[in-house]
């Protein structure tokens, strides 16, 4: 949510079904419980102490604080307002204000509200609501939980997510570190992210969980992050569905900061609901700002009372190639037509629709075929990826594969890198697919940062044509090492 890089694409996905919880009991007034980041034992202890019997508990944790907005206004205890102007981050279009009109508490919830209005000049004006519990409650490690519903609408772009307190103690963003636990583009409801930035480069690690009933703006759901020293866990409903352990931070071109740097400082929570920005672009006629309104029930911090801070950075784990030195794994799914499955199941060959893309795809004898029913606004609407390939810094890489479609089309190869900054190992390369299966081959070198997770992608969306596609016989495969 902050200063980011667009984030256009998932690298995972989970298909989910839709479980609700429900918000009870009044706000914990104790001060948060908060370890040092600079402690030299093994373990973080935290001061739970205060606990409040009317928040539910959860086993093997302790209550820390929670607000479940039961009063008729803002705990200044533990939110502030956090007034920004215009295009402050992301190109976004609110000023965020502290007006009780895009800031208020009533019937259990806290209500940030968006306000479509006209400046001077009789153009579109937008306020909107951010708070933060910087400097009132800071914690390092816990388990953070907020059940929330968003709204629905093109340009709306709710968020909760957590930022240093000290955000100079290893640098500026995204050195310093990020952690969005829910971030929903309203204008598709039915997919929520889950995101952590850090690094110099920076870098990336998202997961999404999709729900094609009971979506997001349709009902509440339970939005947490378990964060410990060497491990962070993103669940929505109490399903996991992301788990990042191997991050780094470091100044460009130095050594990386000692494990597990950035996130073993004090963090603190943010909730907001922006306006436009690079990612969710722009609202347009058919945002509704009478129900432009992020509805939060509680937030609830838990710590365990005690964490072991003796972690190790995990090694990286690099793909080997077969015995043709083919990187990518092809017919593992002759008989399974569920792409989406596989992708659930954290199988090889995915298949994605995003930002208006409706499609299928299908193995048969070897080959993929995709069938584009809506070609959607972007390039990636219709994406089939293949992650999780070795991308060795100095190593040259070659990509071959046949291709026809049932009428000559455009599409778009390229091997992109979902945790660093989505940053192109094969610049994103069109291609006239027709007919009669052509054989296409790419080099590239790749000069970046070892990256186990190098993916490759084909896109067909917004290509001025849906016609079917057919991919067979595709290679990665090490021309120089």
């Amino acid at each position: 949510m902050y200063r980011k890089a667009i984030l256009k694409r998932t690298l995972v996905g989970v298909m989910a079904g839709s479980m609700l919880l429900a918000g009870c009991g009044k706000k914990n007034d104790a001060q948060p419980a908060t370890g040092s980041s600079d402690a030299t034992s093994s373990s973080v202890a935290v001061d739970t102490s205060a606990t409040d019997q009317t928040t539910p508990e959860l086993d093997g944790y302790n209550l820390v604080w929670s607000d479940e907005f039961n009063g008729t206004e803002m705990d200044f205890d533990t939110w502030s307002y956090d007034p920004h102007e215009p295009g402050w981050t992301n190109h976004e279009l609110q000023e965020y204000t502290t007006s009780t009109a895009n800031v208020y508490v009533s019937d259990g919830n806290l209500h940030l509200r968006a306000i479509k209005t006209e400046d001077d000049k009789g153009k579109p004006y937008y306020t909107s609501g951010k708070v933060k519990s910087q400097d009132k409650q800071d914690f390092m490690y816990g388990k953070v939980e907020v059940r929330a519903k968003v709204p629905r609408g093109q340009g709306l772009w709710p968020a909760i997510w957590m930022m240093p307190t000290d955000e100079m103690k290893y640098g500026q963003w995204p050195k310093c570190g990020e952690i969005d636990i829910m971030e929903v583009l309203c204008s598709d409801t039915t997919i929520a992210y889950g995101t952590v930035h850090y690094g110099a480069p920076h870098a990336e690690q998202q997961g999404t969980v999709v729900k094609t009933t009971n979506d997001y703006a349709d009902d509440y759901h339970v939005y947490s992050v378990e964060w410990e020293p060497g491990e962070i866990r993103w669940y929505i409903d109490d399903e996991e569905y992301l788990v990042v352990n191997d991050w780094f931070t470091a100044e460009e071109g130095q050594d990386d900061k000692p494990y597990p740097a950035p996130f073993d400082q004090n963090f603190y929570v943010q909730l907001n609901l922006a306006v436009g920005g690079d990612w969710p672009g722009n609202p347009d006629d058919t945002t509704d700002f009478e129900n432009a309104v992020f509805d939060i029930d509680y937030v609830r911090v838990y710590q365990k009372p005690e964490y072991d801070t003796n972690v190790e950075k995990p090694a990286k784990v690099f793909k080997e190639a077969d015995e043709n030195g083919n990187y990518i794994t092809n017919g593992d799914f002759a008989d399974d037509t569920d792409l989406g499955k596989d992708l659930a199941e954290g199988k090889d060959w995915t298949f994605l629709l995003f930002e208006g893309g409706e499609g299928s795809a299908e193995i048969k004898d070897g080959t993929m075929i995709i069938s584009t029913e809506n070609m959607g606004t972007v390039d990636y609407s219709v994406q089939l990826v293949q992650p999780d390939l070795p991308m060795i810094k100095g190593n040259k890489y070659k990509v071959t594969f046949d291709a026809k479609a049932d009428e000559t089309r455009d599409i778009i190869v390229a091997v992109t890198a979902p945790n660093a900054g989505w940053i192109r190992y094969l610049e994103d390369t069109k291609l006239e697919v027709t007919t009669d299966y052509q054989t296409y081959t790419y080099e590239f070198e790749m000069t970046e940062k070892d990256d186990n997770n190098g993916r490759l992608e084909f896109n067909l969306g917004n290509r001025g044509s849906d016609a079917t596609v057919y991919i067979q016989n595709v290679k990665v495969e090490l021309v120089e090492e």
